[in-house]
């Protein structure tokens, strides 16, 4: 099921797992971030995994980075980068929210990423679920 929200589009893959793509050229701000974790919360009750499909280029503000992905039932996040500037952006939001012990991890478009990632999200949530 496809989802249209002001800055991009939401595939719902399975009960559990939801891909992202964020629209070309945007500059997510906290209010765009406000308004896709209202989403989140809408459509995901239980434990769930984001694949977050770059195929576009985009960037966040510095609010954004901080307050993204930051839903209670979030239990694991696959990045889908195709280039190395979108694997560092990446890497950057990775750094910044260490804190929050976020389970992420990265894989290349380029190399069968998107499978590749969505095999781990349901690896990673059938582990949590157990």
């Amino acid at each position: 099921m496809k989802n249209k929200l002001s800055f991009c589009s939401i595939n719902i893959l399975s009960d559990a797992i939801a891909e992202v793509i964020v629209n070309k050229d945007v500059e997510i701000s906290l209010e765009m971030v406000e308004e896709y974790e209202a989403f989140l919360a809408e459509n995901f009750t239980q434990a769930f995994g984001l694949l977050i499909n770059k195929i576009n280029y985009y960037h966040f503000s510095f609010e954004a980075k901080l307050s993204i992905n930051s839903h209670a039932n979030l239990k694991a996040i696959a990045v889908v980068d195709y280039n190395e500037k979108s694997k560092l952006i990446t890497e950057d939001i990775a750094k910044i929210r260490k804190i929050d012990g976020w389970n992420l991890c990265a894989f290349s478009g380029l190399d069968l990423g998107w499978q590749q990632g969505l095999n781990w999200l349901k690896k990673e949530l059938s582990a949590t679920s157990e």
